[in-house]
């Protein structure tokens, strides 16, 4: 009950607090303009900025949950709670700076390497991960020992940030249509608070905060969903990617299924990279050439093509409460084929035309 009481608490908050942050935001010019870029297709004024009610929301009921109410969270240390607090909001002040003003690709990056450092330097980073052939991988590898900041571990600080700026990238390319990154983040979360509460795991403090994220979340996409009334904002795309990665980072083992909910937008971000590069585009240039974007052009309305999407991330992601790590490397290696056949066939329908 104490889990459906707190995400109902977040859900109610992020409600409440999207149209008083919609107002202000529209108050400060921070709208993305309609037809500003060839890619966007929506045809009026949208407040940008809305992360911010997520954040709000989120963090809110966190601190009373884990600060206030006396809840055991034998899984979270204070810390990581303090990690998330600081990363995400220098990625909403980046943000928001760069709503406002528009800032280069390299100055939007630099919040974002910033984030990641600060997970890295709170020590939030798994030693060991679940080898898909049986047994662990030992992530204790060249560590510089004895250290102020105690034992530094090299390698599994690089896997961590590789992680999080794949997931923040991820969720930032993939917002281009009303209430698909924020759908995908809930589906992510409801599946990592499931696999925490399994048996194998038991991880009831880690559900409790994937829950909460989720309602958050799902308070937001409400004013979200198309037609959307007010957009995550660069800010809000790098943070729900941020804290999902870092959510997964932290239960210990759910990278796998984060990865499988991701995969799709993930592997549609490498083929969108390579198109770029083979038509000799810059490669953090905007275009239309993103499969949300493709599904619109075959045909499929806006709720459509967002549905769509969410339905194959649901059923992706949700293999993963009956997988064996094997079985998950092979749904991951499925997902690569299917999408390198999709390549090929936008390729070739593309040349046709």
């Amino acid at each position: 009950m104490n889990y459906f009481f707190y995400s109902l608490l977040a859900f109610l908050l992020a409600l409440f607090l999207t149209p008083v942050v919609r107002l202000l935001m529209l108050r400060l010019g921070i709208v993305d303009k309609p037809k500003a870029l060839a890619r966007k297709i929506h045809k009026h004024k949208i407040a940008l900025g809305g992360g911010w009610a997520i954040f709000l929301a989120f963090f809110l009921v966190v601190l009373l949950v884990f600060k206030f109410t006396g809840y055991s969270a034998p899984h979270i240390k204070s810390s990581y709670l303090l990690a998330l607090f600081l990363g995400s909001l220098v990625l909403m002040i980046g943000g928001l700076l760069d709503d406002k003003y528009n800032l280069s690709p390299i100055k939007q990056l630099f919040f974002a390497f910033l984030a990641a450092g600060i997970v890295i330097a709170f020590g939030i980073g798994p030693e060991i991960i679940t080898n898909p052939f049986g047994g662990v991988i030992n992530l204790n590898l060249f560590s510089w020992s004895n250290t102020e900041w105690g034992n530094f571990f090299l390698f599994s600080n690089i896997v961590v940030f590789v992680w999080l700026m794949g997931m923040m990238l991820t969720t930032k390319i993939l917002d281009g249509l009303d209430g698909l990154v924020t759908g995908i983040i809930i589906i992510g979360a409801v599946l990592i608070a499931a696999l925490s509460l399994q048996t194998k795991w038991l991880q009831p403090d880690l559900a409790m905060l994937a829950l909460i994220f989720a309602g958050a979340c799902l308070g937001f996409l409400v004013w979200n969903f198309y037609p959307a009334r007010i957009f995550l904002g660069q800010g809000g795309s790098l943070f729900l990617g941020f804290i999902l990665g870092c959510l997964a980072i932290i239960s210990g083992g759910k990278i796998a299924t984060t990865l499988l909910v991701m995969a799709v937008p993930m592997l549609d971000i490498m083929r969108v990279i390579f198109r770029r590069w083979q038509k000799k585009r810059p490669i953090f240039q905007g275009d239309s050439e993103h499969l949300h974007f493709l599904l619109l052009q075959s045909g499929l309305n806006h709720q459509q093509a967002v549905l769509l999407l969410y339905l194959v991330s649901f059923l992706f992601g949700i293999t993963t409460l009956f997988l064996q790590s094997q079985q998950k490397l092979m749904a991951l290696i499925l997902i690569f084929i299917l999408m390198l056949a999709l390549a090929i066939w936008f390729t070739h329908k593309e040349e046709k035309v």
